[in-house]
């Protein structure tokens, strides 16, 4: 029994494996729009059985960055240039909102758990590793956007935010890009603690525009070498 138990958590182990290095390579541009992902190719890379690769592109379909077609296979999600303008829009009016209702200047309790948040960014910003840069950037944003006060509107932010995340990510293969949300983040944290309302709402509006630049300069990209 003991043995048996071991070899299903391998097991489980290996299936999240499989999903986690392909939506890495997703939301990190490794696998781009349109790209196929073929089960066999699949098996062969990571040495998996055929169900372990059917469930993780199963799982990528439902989190909305993978897209399957009966009979065609499944291919990376590619958001036309309308979607991402709409989603970007709905974020920009929910983030704008949150920043209208957030008490100023903040509470110090609040501002010190924000840079706690953001010392684990820059740190995982300068190791350069990108599944703890993610992890740290989601928990900031959640943290930051927490102090609304209305759940619902957090909630609504986050949502959103997970459905642009194929977008959201393309930024953080950018050594550069990254030091300047990094320092985006810091300057929130500044405008918090200053009582700086004018400067909060811009910064949380801009914070979204270099993730849907990116995403819509490799659209671009990816059309050009489609009809050159």
């Amino acid at each position: 029994m003991e043995t048996d138990a071991k070899s299903s958590e391998s097991l489980e182990k290996s299936d999240d494996d499989v999903l986690r290095s392909l939506e890495f390579d997703i939301l990190f541009g490794r696998l781009r729009p349109r790209e196929r992902l073929v089960e066999d190719s699949l098996m062969q890379r990571f040495g998996a059985k055929r169900h372990v690769v059917r469930h993780a592109l199963t799982e990528l379909e439902r989190m909305g960055i993978v897209v399957r077609v009966p009979n065609r296979g499944a291919t990376v999600r590619d958001f036309t240039a309308r979607e991402v303008e709409e989603i970007a829009e709905i974020r920009q009016t929910l983030q704008r909102q949150a920043a209208t209702r957030m008490p100023l200047p903040a509470d110090p309790v609040h501002i010190a758990e924000l840079e706690a948040a953001q010392r684990r960014h820059d740190a995982a910003v300068a190791s350069r590793d990108p599944r703890a840069i993610d992890e740290a950037n989601e928990a900031f944003h959640a943290l930051f956007f927490s102090a609304c006060g209305n759940r619902h509107l957090s909630e609504a932010i986050a949502h959103y935010a997970y459905l642009s995340r194929a977008m959201r990510l393309y930024p953080m293969v950018d050594p550069a890009l990254l030091e300047t949300l990094r320092g985006e983040h810091w300057a929130m944290i500044e405008a918090l603690r200053t009582a700086d309302r004018t400067a909060l709402t811009r910064l949380v509006v801009d914070h979204i525009q270099h993730s849907k630049r990116i995403y819509l300069d490799v659209r671009q990209s990816i059309n050009r070498s489609a009809t050159g």
